[in-house]
């Protein structure tokens, strides 16, 4: 089954285009440590998902670019010819001459439905080209204007046209020390919108990846490509093809409603994170070796502790062992919080993969105690390598790591509600004062019940 991917705004478009390059590259890479028959069904369902092919025999990705501005859209399809790998669609851009100025109420409103009949028929025309369409993988940011407000609205759109179709959204948590000013504003109207129309929003946090390039890349002077790489090879390891269900070969085939099944049982609990292990610089590489039993201790406690990396996990916080309270909950160690999961999926890919032991993850006491853990952990493995990684895991949670900095972005919102400042911003195109209250009644809600997970 084929994803078509929406690529939209600069930060849409930027990471659109390292993902596909990222997909892409690990697919045709040599170095993928299984048979050269697995290896063609693997770079077959790759294909299938992410890319179609064209008499010139070049595969073009299944996406739509979408700005308000040409300049970054004609930079990634120039990217893309350049590279010689594979391209975009001749006819699957559409860009004009204007942004919306970081305001949100601009993308969602003027633009939104001024542009909203040649997007959604550019989205048509793709989605035609699928033998069998999986869903709709939305990227993002939610702290401009055009990524984030004409990106809810057609995700808004989506839901109405493909009600029956999954979207999955992509979204980048802004920097918190701010890019822009409203950021806060278009985070939380991007935010709530999304709740009601997407199925689930897979979240990254520009501080967390920053991280990863400077504590575990070695890269000193980062870029947005840096981090947009980062994001790509994460990305890459949840969507690239594992086993079907029971374990053997061949690949699932629906990878966007295999997830959806596995991590979100209730729509109020929608909001996932990834983390990968190991990422690490070419450098570092050369001289390191993994265990799967390595590197499945790391990532739970990452999960566990909340941590974002693998550098400065904090091996204290532990869960509750036969009917003593969590470290985590204890008062003299109020910074240690036990990271309480709706559902997880672990995918490992590499060498060795049946021998990897995934038990500790099926501790209950990691799960809130409406679901089971056996309906609440699933795993997804092949022997086939990523990227440059012998052995590699990756985690997709949908627990509280993002309750934090969710009430922390609906905290400096309301601040600046409270005394009006910038709405006329807003007002001026169709907003009203009611539709941030809206968002804020959401948002207050999904913070209550994500913090009502834990013991």
């Amino acid at each position: 089954m084929s994803i078509v991917t929406v690529q939209l705004g600069q930060c849409g478009n930027q990471i659109g285009f390292e993902v596909f390059d990222a997909l892409f590259r690990d697919s045709h890479c040599s170095q993928g440590l299984c048979s050269k028959r697995e290896n063609e069904a693997y770079q077959a369902s790759c294909k299938e998902r992410f890319f179609r092919e064209e008499e010139s025999g070049v595969p073009v990705a299944r996406a739509v670019l979408v700005d308000m501005e040409p300049k970054v859209i004609n930079q990634t399809l120039s990217k893309a010819g350049q590279s010689g790998r594979w391209k975009y669609g001749q006819h699957a851009c559409f860009c004009q001459r204007q942004g919306s100025g970081n305001n949100w109420a601009y993308g969602y409103s003027v633009h939104g439905p001024k542009h909203e009949e040649s997007i959604m028929n550019l989205i048509q025309k793709e989605v035609e080209k699928c033998d069998s369409l999986s869903g709709f993988f939305i990227i993002m940011s939610m702290a401009g204007g055009t990524g984030s407000g004409l990106g809810a609205f057609i995700t808004q759109k989506l839901q109405d046209q493909y009600s029956s179709s999954l979207k999955m959204n992509q979204i980048i948590w802004p920097y918190g020390t701010g890019e822009v000013i409203v950021q806060n504003y278009n985070s939380i109207l991007t935010l709530s919108h999304l709740y009601r129309s997407s199925d689930a929003l897979l979240i990254h946090e520009n501080d967390a990846v920053h991280k990863i390039c400077a504590k575990q890349m070695n890269i000193k002077q980062i870029s947005f490509r840096d981090l947009n790489q980062v994001l790509a090879h994460q990305l890459g390891s949840v969507f690239q093809p594992t086993y079907s269900e029971d374990g053997s070969f061949p690949y699932r085939r629906d990878p966007l409603g295999d997830l959806m099944e596995h991590l979100v049982p209730h729509p109020e609990f929608k909001m996932l994170g990834v983390r990968n292990i190991p990422q690490m610089s070419e450098n570092s590489l050369a001289y390191s070796t993994f265990t799967w039993a390595g590197l499945l201790k790391h990532l739970r406690q990452m999960l566990i502790s909340g941590a974002k990396m693998e550098e400065g996990i904090n091996w204290q916080v532990r869960p509750p062992l036969s009917g003593l309270p969590p470290l985590g909950k204890m008062s003299v160690h109020k910074d240690l919080h036990l990271n309480t999961s709706v559902a997880n999926l672990v995918i490992l890919r590499g060498k060795d993969v049946q021998s990897a032991d995934v038990e500790g993850f099926k501790d209950p006491a990691l799960y809130t105690s409406w679901l089971e853990p056996v309906h609440a952990f699933s795993m997804w493995k092949t022997q086939r390598a990523f990227d440059k990684y012998e052995k590699s895991a990756a985690l997709v949670s949908n627990s509280q790591l993002l309750v934090k900095p969710l009430d922390m972005i609906v905290g400096k919102a309301w601040n600046m509600f409270a005394s009006k400042a910038y709405i006329h911003q807003y007002t001026r195109f169709g907003m009203e004062e009611e539709d941030f209250l809206d968002s804020f009644t959401l948002l207050e809600q999904v913070v209550a019940s994500y913090g009502s997970l834990g013991p």
